[in-house]
């Protein structure tokens, strides 16, 4: 079926805009856990089948198709988006609410090598770009989003700042179109989606970096997951160095990522405070959540860590520097 595009690359009658206009219409909200509390929920009794649309649009679980009813079903065909099990259907796309907002993003479990994820870090990254933003006086703005995912940070950089020019980069084509029709659907007007590996595809200058990477190590290597590098902080590394490159004077980055820490050390830190030291920009680094993903300490990738925590950088290129 052929969607004429706009700027965002995502057409006015795409079935999964229409769906989440359809669902923003009905007062669908939903939260998304980390995925073992996830899965602790869906194996209670009672919960192999959805009755509501959180049940088939939250928490993943297959439905009939009298349940969403004829409307709803038609756009998950057209989109793509069903699976039949047996009797029963599943939807291949979640929706999470996020400050009044709602994204689509992949289904539980995020098990495809192209899975747009969408939880708890989710909203911690919110929380911290909404912080930086407050204090941010400027509104001509040039943003990027290194790894947008769903898009939630570019998106809400786009509205807070609507004479900005926004970009949402991902290497994810899956993600590029999620963020498009999130983007539609919040009428974040100035966001652009663009294929781009860190800032490699994006040229000139910028005043706000923003991102919010994988950290973790994951065998599998997927790319929603494995930040690379010892500990999973190989991604979070390059995009310090990304930004010691492109931003413009008076630049800022704010980087929300996370860290194994190890015997009360925090490799992470060790890392980049040399770097960031030698440019003498100013810079602040702190924890926002001590503990985080701790069923990863079973995981004999990180048999010797003590935790893993939520950290957020943000570090500013001097108007004169």
């Amino acid at each position: 079926m052929y969607y004429p595009l706009d700027h965002l690359g995502v057409a006015a009658d795409h079935p999964l805009l229409r769906l989440g206009q359809l669902l923003a219409k009905r007062g669908y909200r939903f939260t998304t856990i980390t995925p073992l509390s996830h899965q602790r929920v869906n194996a209670r009794p009672g919960n192999r089948e959805a009755r509501t649309l959180e049940d088939v649009f939250g928490w993943s679980r297959p439905f009939r198709e009298s349940l969403v009813g004829a409307e709803l079903f038609a756009l998950l065909r057209d989109a793509d988006a069903l699976e039949a099990q047996g009797e029963l259907w599943s939807s291949r796309v979640r929706w999470s609410s996020l400050d009044g907002h709602l994204f689509v993003h992949s289904r539980y479990p995020t098990t495809d090598a192209d899975a747009v994820f969408f939880g708890p870090d989710t909203y911690r990254f919110a929380q911290a770009l909404h912080q930086h933003l407050a204090g941010e006086t400027r509104t001509a703005l040039r943003i990027a989003d290194i790894g947008c995912g769903a898009g939630p940070g570019a998106l809400f950089a786009a509205l807070a700042k609507p004479q900005a020019e926004v970009l949402a980069l991902d290497i994810n084509d899956r993600a590029l179109t999620c963020t498009a029709v999130n983007a539609r659907l919040a009428g974040a007007a100035n966001l652009i989606p663009r294929h781009s590996d860190l800032l490699h595809q994006v040229d000139g200058p910028l005043d706000l970096i923003i991102a919010n990477p994988p950290y973790m190590l994951d065998p599998a290597e997927r790319a929603y997951r494995h930040g690379g590098g010892e500990h999973g902080a190989g991604l979070s590394q390059a995009i310090i160095e990304a930004a010691l490159e492109r931003l413009a004077p008076g630049g800022s980055l704010l980087l929300y990522t996370g860290v194994a820490m190890f015997g009360g050390r925090d490799p992470f830190r060790d890392s980049f405070q040399p770097l960031l030291d030698a440019h003498a920009w100013p810079w602040r680094y702190r924890e926002m959540d001590p503990d985080v993903f701790g069923e990863e300490l079973d995981n004999p990738l990180y048999a010797q860590a003590d935790r893993i925590a939520a950290v957020v950088l943000e570090l500013t290129r001097p108007a004169n520097g």
